[in-house]
């Protein structure tokens, strides 16, 4: 038997209750090496008979098969827990070093998770500061309209009184039903006064020649000459078309005092200057087109016009280019650009506009001796600022610096090379309130009464053919009379 397993028949012979056993080793007699293991036994108290100690030995050979499985299945545990020590091991020897590169991605992921907080946190900020802002725009604007429906309200109102003056003034012939009209009449469009659309006065009109209107001024009569003069009185306003829409709230409205082919003294053209991108000019052939509002031609500019002090003079328009203090000539008949200049040091955009504001900072003005813009810049510290220009090619001829500060005057306008300016563009009751003599370079104060009969005067130009004012005054197109002084 192998000595391995005389220990294992020793251990199991300690196990199962022996507690004395004897070993020996010896010789045989073929001098092989033979060890004798003598255990005694526990419960009998004598050898049994042969066929009990095979039994015996057999149940001892099960047992050694059973237990040496279960060594077997213990030794293979051991080398599991072996293995799962030493990876054990292992993760804890490279585990800081893993565990600190999990940590700074982590790390990583929050910062920009917090990045991206800090970013939609100011998103919103700019947004809601947006939202204030444009909540405050909406609110004047609100104001602004409130006020604008109130003066239309009275507009309307005045305009209903002028409606029942006419029918009481009305001659008997103006009365009769449609088929007694008179042949030389018409009727116009019916300005329905239970709405606020703007439409026209219902009214019988008989046809009037253009010369009539042109050379026959209602008021006092100017002087016996058609020389220049000093400015001694203005007329009542008379209103010759109001516009449709609320772009026409303010304009300019003109006619060439020196016209060129193809247009003669009576084309009549017309902006309405309500927006941001002004390029429409609508252009009437004849007064009686203008009246009605039929224009003959619109005219697409090139360039967007700012505000109102357009002028037409010698077939050609003159506009301040939106936002920029650049003047800019138009050829009507060929619809092309002349020439440009920019005013040096002009203020545009708001800089030096006249008290009603409307970026009115560049006022462009036509009188007996030609073309002029009126304007300010920082050097006049907002004084009004008058230069003479060369109507071909925009070069500055001449320039005054005036006492009069630009934003303290509603409008103002060229006669005679004298520089006159309105006092208010609201007031029913305001005053042509001072005059600047470019002859002799000094300004002087007045008292000429002017009114503003729908309480919004948005441009107010001198016709020097003509002798009137133009003015827009609150959606309404109405000329001046005026008187000038012999010199």
């Amino acid at each position: 038997m192998p000595a391995t397993h005389m220990l294992l028949l020793a251990c199991l012979a300690w196990g199962t209750g022996a507690r004395t056993a004897q070993l020996r080793k010896a010789n045989d007699r073929s001098g092989r090496c033979q060890y004798t293991f003598s255990v005694a036994s526990p419960s009998e108290s004598s050898c049994p008979e042969q066929g009990q100690a095979m039994s015996a030995i057999q149940d001892l050979q099960r047992d050694s098969s059973t237990q040496r499985a279960d060594l077997q299945s213990t030794i293979a545990r051991l080398s599991s827990l072996e293995n799962l020590l030493n990876q054990l091991t292992l993760g804890q020897a490279a585990g800081p070093q893993g565990s600190q590169e999990g940590l700074q991605g982590e790390l990583g992921t929050l910062r920009k998770e917090r990045d991206q907080l800090e970013t939609q946190t100011r998103e919103l900020e700019v947004a809601y500061s947006n939202l204030l802002r444009d909540k405050s725009a909406l609110e004047d604007e609100k104001r602004r309209l409130a006020q604008e429906n109130e003066d239309l309200a009275r507009r309307l109102e005045s305009s209903s009184q002028e409606v029942a003056s006419l029918r009481r003034g009305r001659c008997p012939q103006t009365r009769a039903t449609p088929r007694e009209v008179q042949p030389d009449s018409r009727e116009a469009s019916q300005w329905n006064l239970d709405t606020l659309a703007f439409q026209e006065l219902k009214s019988e009109l008989t046809k009037v020649p253009a010369s009539q209107i042109l050379e026959s001024p209602s008021g006092p009569p100017r002087s016996d000459d058609d020389g220049c003069g000093e400015l001694v009185w203005v007329g009542e306003p008379v209103t010759l078309r109001t516009a449709e829409t609320i772009t026409g709230k303010y304009g300019v409205w003109m006619r060439d005092p020196r016209p060129a082919f193809p247009y003669t003294r009576e084309t009549t053209w017309r902006i309405d200057t309500v927006g941001t991108d002004i390029h429409q000019v609508f252009e009437y052939s004849l007064i009686s087109q203008f009246v009605q509002g039929y224009p003959s031609k619109v005219h697409v500019l090139p360039r967007a016009l700012e505000s109102t002090g357009a002028v037409v003079y010698g077939g050609s328009l003159y506009f301040q280019g939106a936002e920029s203090r650049t003047v800019i000539r138009y050829e009507l008949n060929t619809e092309a650009v002349k020439a440009e200049k920019d005013i040096p040091g002009a203020g545009y955009h708001g800089q030096f506009p006249y008290s009603w504001g409307g970026y009115t900072d560049i006022d462009l003005a036509v009188d007996e001796t030609g073309l002029w813009v009126i304007y300010s810049t920082e050097e006049a510290k907002g004084a009004i600022v008058l230069s003479k220009l060369n109507p071909e090619s925009l070069e500055l001829e001449q320039t005054w610096e005036t006492n009069i500060r630009k934003q303290s005057v509603a409008n103002a306008f060229v006669i005679c090379g004298t520089l006159y300016t309105v006092s208010s563009y609201s007031s029913a009751e305001a005053t042509v309130n001072f005059a600047y003599d470019t002859g002799t370079g000094v300004s002087k104060t007045l008292t000429i009464p002017f009114k503003n009969r729908y309480k919004y005067s948005s441009m107010i130009d001198y016709n020097p053919l003509e002798r009137k004012l133009f003015a827009w005054d609150n959606f309404n197109m109405v000329t001046y009379d005026i008187k000038l002084s012999r010199m």
